[in-house]
C-alpha cells in the first residue's frame, strides 16, 4: 500500500486528481461540522449579499448561505455518485462475469440488452429512468446506476473471456472447482483494476450527470441543497448577484476534475503497458 501512494505521489497528474477528490469527499463528509449557517435558513435582509465575514461567498435570492449550500450540495453530490456508481459496478460487473463464463445464448442475451442500453446517450437516457421512476435523490441515483450498468458490463466482459482461456483456469476447472469459485478467485481478481478505473472515472461523470438532473429540475428536489439545482435557480440572477453560478459551477468543476485526474492516474498505474511512463 505504501509502494502504491508512492507511485500515485510520483504520478502528478494522479496525485492532484487525488487530493481534489480527498479534499470533496471531506467536505462532504464535515459539511454539518464545518458548515457557517443552516443551509436551509432563509433571511430575506440579506439576498444578494456578496461574500463578507458572516457569509464567506456570500447568500441567494432567498438569503442562504452559499457556502454552507455548496457544503451540503458536495454532499448531496458525492452520495449520489457513489450509490450510482457503486450499484453500477456491481451489477455491471457481474453480468460482464455471468455473460463471459457461460457464453453462448446467455452471453449474446446479455450483451444485446447491454447494446439496447449502451445506444441512448447516457443524460438522455437518465432522463427517460427518471421520467419513469420519478424526480429525487433516490430515483437519480437509481437512474445513473441503469445507465452506467452496461458500460461495466462490457468493460468485465472482455478481460474475464481473455483470463478464462488461461491454462490455470482449464486446470482449476479439471480439479472440479465450481463456476463460482472459477469466477471469484480466478477471473474476478484479473478483471479488478479496469473496472476500478472505470468506477473512479465514473464518479467524474456521475456528479455532471447528477448536477444536470438537477439543474433541469428532475433531480434533487428543493429544499435539499443540490449544485445542480443552486445553478438552475441563480439564472434570473446572474447580473444581479453572480456569485451562486459562480461559486456552485467551481464546485462541480472541481469536483469532476478531481476524480476525473484520479482515474487517470490510476489506469497509468494499473495499466502495465502504461505503467513505466506514469
Amino acid at each position: 500500500m505504501t509502494a502504491f501512494f508512492w507511485q500515485l505521489y510520483r504520478n502528478r497528474v494522479g496525485f492532484l486528481g487525488f487530493v481534489l477528490s480527498a479534499v470533496v469527499v471531506l467536505l462532504a463528509l464535515l459539511a454539518p461540522l464545518i458548515r457557517s449557517h443552516d443551509p436551509l435558513e432563509q433571511s430575506i435582509r440579506d439576498r444578494f449579499e456578496g461574500p463578507t465575514r458572516s457569509h464567506l461567498l456570500g447568500t441567494d435570492n432567498f438569503g442562504r448561505d452559499i457556502y454552507s449550500r455548496v457544503l451540503h450540495g458536495y454532499r448531496t453530490s458525492v452520495v449520489v455518485a457513489l450509490t450510482a456508481v457503486g450499484l453500477a459496478t456491481v451489477v455491471g460487473t457481474l453480468i460482464g462475469l455471468v455473460a463471459a463464463y457461460y457464453g453462448g445464448f446467455i452471453d449474446r442475451l446479455l450483451m444485446r440488452l447491454m447494446d439496447i442500453l449502451l445506444a441512448f446517450p447516457i443524460i438522455l437516457l437518465a432522463i427517460a429512468v427518471v421520467a419513469v421512476l420519478g424526480s429525487g435523490t433516490v430515483n437519480t441515483a437509481l437512474a445513473i446506476g441503469i445507465v452506467y450498468t452496461p458500460i461495466f458490463a462490457r468493460l468485465a466482459r472482455g478481460p474475464a473471456l481473455s483470463v478464462l482461456a488461461w491454462d490455470y483456469v482449464a486446470a482449476a476447472t479439471a480439479l472440479g472447482a465450481g463456476g463460482r469459485r472459477i469466477v471469484l478467485r480466478h477471473v474476478l481478481p484479473n478483471v479488478a483494476a479496469p473496472v476500478l478505473v472505470q468506477t473512479t472515472l465514473g464518479l467524474s461523470t456521475a456528479i455532471l450527470v447528477e448536477a444536470s438532473l438537477s439543474f433541469l429540475g428532475l433531480g434533487t428536489q428543493p429544499p435539499t441543497p443540490s449544485l445542480g439545482l443552486m445553478l438552475s435557480d441563480s439564472r434570473d440572477y446572474l447580473l444581479l448577484s453572480p456569485w451562486v453560478s459562480v461559486f456552485s459551477g467551481l464546485a462541480i468543476l472541481l469536483a469532476s476534475l478531481g476524480f476525473n485526474l484520479f482515474g487517470d492516474g490510476l489506469r497509468d498505474l494499473l495499466d502495465p503497458a502504461l505503467r513505466g511512463q506514469a
